[in-house]
This record gives structure tokens, C-alpha cells and sequence, in this order.
């Protein structure tokens, strides 16, 4: 680790900790302040999800919190940017900490777990049919070679994608991917619970595989998106080449920035038939906002800060 990057852990764990998950809300916030770490931290009665971001020391101390507070499975995924890409830090208190509908009754019995070191010989069988759980958004800047996309909006959508393409798949091996993890659990778990018989996921998700694959053997083709300001990171980890268009919240490449449609910070060709005048005048008002700051070099709220500046925060 290098002093100039901060280090960015994604992680999660299914446990029960009931109401516990109130009084950690408290606990993470104080820690997480205090030692100037930013992210998302999601809680709830079924466990803990979450990406944040740091100095090495910090995020060191803070998995040692995750192990005082019994996240003793916690699957971690490590990456480093030279940019802190979190501008704030967020804890939220939901009823699942990836939404499902409440539909799976036991989170804890999931599929077959695959590690990164076997999974381009499973996938690489053709009778396997290999499934992305993400969502359309996300597939479309990179993906695992003859994946099958479900182009979904959002994770519940996936409910409906089991029911209208893979009912009739029930005996089939099937292996399924996502970013971290998570969402595999919950489908894998629900699939189970559904009938279905033979079902594998990537252990540690995209992220864990890019860690731990050497390129030149990777199966994974172009980048991959993440939860925060980076928005994309390439094979090594690094940041990638996409960016969020301010106005839909989607990631969006060079060549989609050089649409008549793009305006930066204010909509792109997604969604610019989408969005009203009223929309994109308040967007156009807070992108001069931002440039006037830096124009007079002062500090706002999204500003990309690099460790240096970071310390003195």
C-alpha cells in the first residue's frame, strides 16, 4: 500500500444480530468520524453491507471494529485510488441489507460458493449457463464472456427473471456472479428455496476476482462498475474510464460524452429527452456553483481530494 492511495474495502455477512443493529448504527458513526473514514454502511436485522474508504491505519482499525462487534465472516474485497471516493459518510438502518421483497426465508443457505483460482473452469463448460445478477446499468460497461445479462433495473427485478427465463432450468448448473457477492447470496438462496438444484457463485464477486486473476488468464471482459465516486475500476483495480452522468445517475464513457446530448453535469443521452427544462436549468445553476469554487480554488462539497488534502480534513 502505497502512502499516497487510501484504501477502499467493500464488504458484507448475513448474520442475525436482531435489534443489535440500532445500537451499531451509534458505534459506526463515532468510529467512522473520528477517524475520517467515509462510505456506506448499510444495517439491518439480517446483517451488515457496506464500502468504505480511508487511510490505510483507519481502514486497518476498522476491520478489527467489524471483528469486536462478531462480523467474524465478513468476505472483504480490497482495492486503492489516489482519490477519496466517497464525499461523505452514510449509515442507514434498512429491513434487508441488499432488498429482496423479504423473500428469502433462510439468507444463510446458499448456492455452491466458487472460488476466483476455479472459476474460468466451471464457466467455461458449456453446459453451465452463467448468469450476471447486476443490473442493466452495470452490465453494460463489462461483464464475464457468454454471460447472460437480465438487463433489470434493480435487484428485485431478478425475482421476475427467475420466473419468466428460468423456470424451466430448475436441474440445470447454473453459475452466477455480481460485484461483491452479496446479491448472489440472496438470489442463490432464493433460487434454493424456489427448487432449484444446482446452483455455484463467485466468492467474492467481480471485485475478488480481479484481485486475485492475472489478466492475461482473466475471462473478464472490459471494466467493472463500483458504488462510489470511482464508478468503474479496471483489471488491476485501478480507476476506470467511466464516469456518473449527474443528471440519470448513470455511468457514461467517453464516446457517450461526445453525444449532442451530453452537458456535463447536467444530462447525457439517456436521459436527456427524459428530464424536464426545470431539471436541467437547477442542474445547470449548481454546475456553475461548482465551477465558480474552482475557479476561486475553494473548498466544496464534491471536491476531489487526494491524501494530502484528505489529512488535513
Amino acid at each position: 500500500m502505497m502512502p499516497d492511495h487510501f484504501t477502499v474495502i467493500a464488504f458484507y455477512e448475513f448474520k442475525r444480530i436482531k435489534s443489535k443493529f440500532i445500537k451499531y448504527k451509534k458505534q459506526f458513526n463515532n468510529f467512522c468520524n473520528e477517524k475520517n473514514i467515509r462510505g456506506t454502511i448499510i444495517l439491518s436485522p439480517e446483517g451488515i453491507n457496506g464500502t468504505v474508504a480511508g487511510l490505510n491505519d483507519s481502514i486497518n482499525e476498522f476491520s478489527v471494529l467489524l471483528n469486536k462487534f462478531n462480523f467474524n465472516n465478513t468476505e472483504i474485497k480490497y482495492s486503492y485510488t489516489k482519490i477519496m471516493p466517497f464525499y461523505k459518510l452514510k449509515i442507514k438502518l434498512k429491513e434487508e441489507i441488499v432488498p429482496f421483497a423479504n423473500k428469502v426465508k433462510n439468507p444463510s443457505k446458499t448456492g455452491k460458493f466458487i472460488k476466483p483460482k476455479d472459476w474460468n473452469n466451471l464457466i467455461k463448460d458449456d453446459s453451465v449457463l452463467v448468469i450476471d445478477v447486476r443490473n442493466k446499468y452495470e452490465t453494460k460497461i463489462g461483464r464475464f464472456k457468454n454471460s447472460v445479462d437480465p438487463k433489470t433495473h434493480n435487484f428485485i427485478e431478478f425475482n421476475n427473471f427467475i420466473k419468466s427465463k428460468l423456470s424451466n432450468n430448475k436441474d440445470q448448473n447454473i453459475a452466477m456472479y455480481c460485484t461483491g457477492g452479496i446479491r448472489c447470496e440472496k438470489a442463490s438462496a432464493y433460487m434454493l428455496q424456489e427448487g432449484f438444484k444446482n446452483i455455484y457463485q463467485l466468492e467474492g464477486g467481480i471485485l475478488k476476482y480481479l484481485e486475485e486473476i492475472d489478466q492475461k488468464n482473466t475471462l473478464w471482459e472490459d471494466e467493472c462498475f463500483v458504488f462510489d465516486n470511482r464508478v468503474s475500476v479496471k483489471h488491476d483495480l485501478s480507476t476506470g474510464s467511466y464516469e456518473l452522468c449527474k443528471g440519470c445517475k448513470n455511468p457514461i464513457s467517453n464516446d457517450d460524452k461526445k453525444s449532442e446530448k451530453y452537458e456535463i453535469g447536467v444530462s447525457c443521452s439517456n436521459c436527456f429527452n427524459k428530464r424536464s427544462k426545470d431539471q436541467k436549468h437547477k442542474s445547470r445553476e449548481r454546475q456553475k456553483q461548482i465551477e465558480l469554487f474552482k475557479e476561486k480554488g475553494h473548498s466544496y462539497a464534491y471536491d476531489k481530494l487526494n491524501t494530502n488534502q484528505y489529512k488535513k480534513y
